[in-house]
């Protein structure tokens, strides 16, 4: 007798992804215990030995909740009990800059990334689900953050992969019940503080109930049909901002607007604002300091980051000093008319942290 047909679902999933991975390569699980994750490292030890890859995992623990550390081993000790080899937990220390949710997601990646790193992973798979791209989706269009948000989550980037980005919840739900996996229900996820979670519980339960079934099923569509040509507009804008040009304000008004607010966006995430809480909002009013320029002053932005105008390029404050993109550094404050940026694997809603503050245990 062959798996459960949500077993199978999973696992066929995460097989799909890692197909074009080389022998040998070690592929990590980023896993928080819930059915998801927990769902996708399962799938992952079965998979990899018979496609010729190694299987480890990673847990990562914010230290939010009182006893998210003994959470956090009793993970490990699970993923170990699958099979999986390494199998490490990772602590970070906790921020507050750019809002709880972009903070624990800031965090979440670059733990994770450190991680594969130290352990030389090809690739690290989410858990994220058709579920949560529909929930990216609508949160990107309730912020009005424009096609970068409407595109979602790609199933890669980097050495990020997304197996499960087909599926829906009740199927990891359902496969960890059929191998007898008991999944850890974070709080913080029917915790209505959160947007993500208020867009979970209340926004797509109404508009199932107003508009019909299959309006997560759409939304997702939406992500996969846009992403292809926010793909190319990112390329582009990439070309035009290697990161160490001059913002010139003539060079960016002879851009197209889709490229030149890509290129602003790219010029502040990169002076520090916090890319989950810039909003096409903060990227408009940037703009604006090129098309619409009056003499205005700075515009502040996520992150403690401060955006003018001086000399003809837009420039950017962070901890009083102004940065841009030549290297030149000014006085802050002062304008060109006075001379011149839920769905998580760790233990807890997180916050900002560095590869400093990660702690790697096995």
């Amino acid at each position: 007798m062959g798996p459960a047909p949500a077993v199978a679902a999973v696992r066929s999933a995460v097989r799909a992804c890692v197909a074009d991975l080389a022998p040998g390569d070690l592929v990590l699980a980023a896993c928080s215990g819930g059915a998801d994750s927990l769902a996708l490292a399962a799938a992952l030890a079965f998979v990899a030995p018979r496609a010729g890859l190694r299987a480890g995992a990673v847990t990562v623990d914010h230290g939010l909740q009182d006893g998210s550390d003994s959470r956090a081993r009793s993970v490990a000790s699970v993923l170990a009990g699958l099979g999986l080899d390494p199998v490490r937990v990772a602590t970070i220390a906790v921020g507050t800059a750019g809002g709880p949710e972009a903070a624990a997601r800031a965090a979440r990646y670059e733990a994770l990334t450190w991680m594969a790193r130290e352990t030389g992973a090809a690739a690290v798979l989410l858990g994220h689900t058709l579920d949560d791209q529909a929930e990216t989706v609508l949160l990107g269009l309730a912020r009005g953050s424009g096609p970068r948000s409407l595109a979602g989550m790609p199933p890669r980037r980097g050495v990020f992969l997304r197996p499960l980005l087909g599926l829906r919840r009740p199927v990891t739900a359902a496969a960890c019940e059929a191998q007898g996996l008991r999944a850890w229900d974070d709080p913080h996820n029917s915790d209505r503080r959160y947007a993500r979670v208020r867009v979970r519980l209340d926004a797509l339960p109404a508009l199932e109930a107003a508009l019909g079934p299959g309006v997560t099923e759409a939304l997702a569509r939406t992500a996969d049909q846009l992403r292809a040509d926010a793909e190319v507009l990112e390329n582009i804008s990439s070309e035009r901002f290697p990161g160490d040009s001059p913002l010139s304000a003539s060079s960016l008004a002879a851009m197209p607007a889709a490229v030149r607010t890509r290129v602003l966006r790219s010029a502040a995430v990169a002076a520090g604002c916090p890319a989950g809480a810039l909003s096409a909002g903060h990227v408009a009013r940037l703009s604006e300091l090129v098309t619409d320029w009056r003499g205005q002053r700075w515009i502040d932005l996520p992150g403690g980051v401060r955006a003018s105008r001086r000399a003809g390029r837009v420039c950017f404050t962070f901890a009083a000093e102004i940065v841009d993109r030549s290297g030149a550094a000014s006085e802050s404050g002062r304008d060109e008319s006075e001379g011149g940026e839920h769905g998580g694997y760790g233990h807890g809603v997180g916050a900002e942290g560095s590869a400093d503050h990660v702690r790697a245990a096995q």
